[in-house]
């Protein structure tokens, strides 16, 4: 039912979309998703940093200050809440990670799917990852986005998390598994968000899978 139910919302959602799209111009959209961004910036309270900021502080942000570091290559914002127990992905390593999530249409304010609920539990997203000289390529193995969305593409935006955090299985009682909060514009998102030029708000974890 949760999934008939995320299925229609996101159905919903692109169906608001279009209707917007086929009046608009590109660039048009481009600057209504701009606002929506800044919109939702200041709503959260949200401190954003820059990168060099960032780096100064050993690649970390302050969550008591909801900080948000914005990557200006790629318009994605990150806030690490947690950076997760065992090691980073290595130069040269294919592995396997378990994302749980929700993904928020920033443009429409509404939750359009999540795995993070009671009936997706033991079935988090899962996930190819290779690491090649510092460039990750990742593709969906299983999972909620890639039925809903039809597709294996990861969305660009939840790879620039991995340079900074750790990804590993709990193994003592206080580890505890990597977590982040992304705004991710639609150059960097999911097939829906790209072509509905839309950005999207996720709270993801990472774990290593078996």
């Amino acid at each position: 039912m949760k999934n008939i139910i995320a299925f229609v919302g996101a159905i919903c959602s692109l169906i608001l979309v279009t209707s917007c799209n086929s009046t608009e111009s590109y660039a048009d959209q481009k600057k209504r998703e701009r606002t929506v961004i800044s919109k939702f910036i200041r709503d959260s309270v949200i401190k954003v940093i820059s990168e060099a900021e960032f780096i100064s502080k050993n690649h970390t942000t302050d969550v008591s200050k909801n900080e948000f570091v914005l990557f200006e290559s790629s318009g994605v914002y990150m806030q690490i809440v947690r950076q997760g127990c065992g090691e980073k992905i290595q130069n040269g390593e294919t592995s396997t990670i378990l994302c749980r999530y929700y993904e928020r249409n920033l443009l429409t304010d509404s939750i359009q799917i999540s795995n993070n609920v009671h009936y997706f539990a033991l079935n988090p997203d899962k996930i190819s990852i290779s690491n090649n000289n510092g460039i990750f390529e990742a593709l969906f193995i299983s999972g909620v986005m890639p039925t809903l969305y039809k597709g294996t593409q990861v969305p660009e935006g939840w790879l620039v998390p991995l340079t900074y955090i750790n990804v590993g299985r709990p193994t003592k009682e206080d580890d505890e598994i990597a977590k982040v909060k992304l705004i991710v514009p639609h150059t960097k998102g999911q097939k829906l968000a790209s072509n509905g030029v839309y950005p999207c708000f996720y709270e993801i974890t990472y774990e290593k899978g078996r």
